[in-house]
């Protein structure tokens, strides 16, 4: 495993570019929702073909969404790829980080299994991913921070994940109205916290994260459950 400090320079798509030369494959994996009061975090795990990119393979962050949905569907028809979750109990039982790193594990072994090749290298966006527990224990994994401008299969990586989990919170908004979901995705914003405040937390949210908001604070170990929500999971 491979960590790149800040002062040292990575070159754009260097890794992508050193594995092509010598016929080979890098996979980048990105999560999206780890700041998030409710929902899973997830992940993406992107294989791009031989030199075959896309101008819209940037960070998600920075596009449209009409122009993730692009990309999103270049990656889709083009692209070996997977996706991760850790929905809200796993959240709330190890913790966001450990979450996040189960959630990475599942959309590479995803994304692997559909390759006919074996990735020669894993990147990430500054997540030191292990993977001695899994048939891929001899890739080395790089990782590095921004890591979407940095190399494009991270940056797919993040759009597939960005789109797959708005999406998501989008049809569970109206299973829980009132909390706004199809606006904030479920992010810690002024309105979305007005609703929990309002309204007590939905069997979706991550009670490890209401502490600040909510008076007194949820418990440790409490249950999800809601009176008049069916659970979901």
């Amino acid at each position: 495993m491979a960590r790149y400090k800040p002062s040292q320079k990575i070159t754009k798509n260097q890794f992508e570019k050193a594995a092509w030369s010598e016929q080979t494959l890098v996979c980048g994996i990105d999560e999206v929702g780890r700041g998030c009061l409710c929902g899973p975090v997830v992940t993406g795990a992107v294989i791009l073909p031989r030199e075959k990119l896309h101008p819209l393979l940037q960070d998600s962050k920075i596009l449209t969404e009409a122009e993730r949905l692009t990309a999103y569907s270049w990656i889709t028809q083009h692209c070996w790829y997977g996706f991760g979750f850790a929905h809200h109990r796993i959240i709330d039982q190890h913790n966001i980080w450990q979450a996040t790193l189960i959630a990475m594990k599942k959309a590479l072994l995803h994304a692997c299994a559909q390759c006919p090749h074996t990735p020669s290298a894993v990147l990430t966006d500054a997540m030191p991913l292990k993977l001695f527990d899994t048939s891929y224990a001899t890739i080395p994994v790089h990782f590095f921070t921004q890591g979407e401008s940095k190399s494009s299969s991270i940056a797919a990586a993040s759009i597939i994940a960005k789109v797959k989990r708005d999406t998501l919170m989008g049809k569970f908004a109206p299973l829980f109205p009132g909390y706004h979901m199809e606006e904030h995705k479920g992010y810690c914003t002024p309105k979305h916290r007005t609703a929990v405040k309002e309204q007590s937390y939905s069997i979706i949210h991550r009670l490890s994260f209401l502490s600040n908001i909510l008076s007194p604070p949820v418990k440790q170990g409490e249950s999800h459950d809601h009176p008049g929500q069916q659970n979901l999971f």
